[in-house]
């Protein structure tokens, strides 16, 4: 079984998935960890050096990676691995996925004290962070929905979530 949770950035991907993969007694691995690991860079360095395009392609290679292990896997991914490529028909193929969807204003109030931790929104002012997430959403969501399940996530701590999700499993 391969669970992958999905949604924009501080959605409470890897938040959940920790605590489902341990409700679970399975492994979680947060794909842009297993991204860094793998490429021996931070996330913020590989955009830096090698570039959003680099970025994309290993992002891509390492989602099949994952998803082609022999064993059972709670994998959060970065807000944009839906997006590139084929990589939401592999989820779809490979997994259960479950699009954690949280508002503009919840995402805006999780992201404005660790701007500097999350590349694509690093030299944004606080002005215009609210008016990039909204534009960002428009453009992912398309591609969110596809997932098997969509929760809704403001308002809920992450225990709730997670059984939210176990319900589905």
């Amino acid at each position: 079984m391969k669970v992958v949770l999905l949604g924009y950035m501080a959605s409470g991907k890897s938040a959940v998935g920790k605590l489902l993969a341990k409700e679970l007694n399975i492994q979680f691995v947060d794909l842009d960890d297993f991204i860094e690991k793998k490429e021996q860079l931070s996330i913020s360095e590989i955009f830096k050096l090698k570039g959003e395009i680099y970025f994309r392609i290993k992002e891509g290679e390492y989602l099949k990676e994952l998803l082609n292990f022999d064993k059972n896997l709670i994998i959060s991914l970065g807000g944009g691995t839906p997006c590139y490529g084929n990589n939401m028909e592999i989820i779809k193929n490979k997994s259960k996925s479950f699009y954690l969807n949280a508002s503009i204003n919840t995402i805006y109030e999780r992201l404005i004290g660790e701007t500097s931790k999350r590349p694509l929104v690093a030299t944004l002012g606080t002005n215009n962070l609210k008016e990039f997430i909204a534009k960002h959403l428009f453009e992912r969501n398309q591609f969110y929905e596809r997932s098997d399940n969509t929760i809704l996530v403001n308002n809920k701590s992450i225990s709730e979530v997670s059984k939210e999700i176990m319900t589905f499993i």
